[in-house]
């Protein structure tokens, strides 16, 4: 493995070797309100968001900061809140690995909605992938009025900060916890 390898590999095992869920009430209660803001910063960009949200899904899962890096060798990683039918029921982690062109660093929001309780059931079974052929939709006005479900799940996205040129190959892991 070449110095570039090596160090994205050693990101990734530390980024993802944190706990799922918040440990504390002070940081339950920040991570609520950083997942409230991007659901608002969402809709705003887009209000017929609104409708997945509270209509379209049978739940859902709001990744409101993924953090994402990579000079060749990529990863990124974001820890997200799982609801179904609107209740707030669990957390998850998001993991990414990508090869090929890429240099540069952003942050962004994801949403992966699930279109009945079998998607988001398989999702929650653990050890859930979502491969390059996921195609997510860019959050911008009108855009969510033309997006449909693949497979039982719709992802969207949309860029909080950040520069990344790339052209990669990769995929997206993800881990579930019940709320306890």
């Amino acid at each position: 493995m070449k110095g570039t390898a090596w160090v994205a590999a050693a990101l990734l095992l530390l980024v993802g070797c944190g706990s799922t869920q918040p440990g504390t009430d002070s940081e339950m209660d920040a991570f609520n309100k950083e997942t409230e803001a991007a659901i608002a910063r969402l809709k705003g960009k887009d209000p017929g968001i609104k409708k997945w949200f509270d209509e379209k899904s049978y739940g859902y899962v709001v990744f409101p900061g993924v953090g994402k890096g990579g000079l060749v060798v990529g990863g990124a990683h974001g820890r997200g809140q799982v609801y179904e039918k609107g209740k707030h029921i669990g957390y998850a982690d998001l993991m990414q690995g990508t090869v090929g062109f890429q240099a540069g660093g952003q942050s962004f929001i994801e949403v992966i909605f699930f279109e009945d309780r079998t998607a988001l059931n398989a999702f929650k079974e653990g050890n859930w992938e979502m491969g390059a052929q996921v195609s997510a939709v860019a959050v911008k006005q009108g855009a969510s009025s033309a997006a449909d479900y693949t497979k039982g799940i719709c992802v969207f996205t949309m860029a909080s900060g950040g520069l990344m040129a790339e052209a990669t190959v990769g995929g997206q892991k993800f881990k579930y916890v019940t709320k306890k």
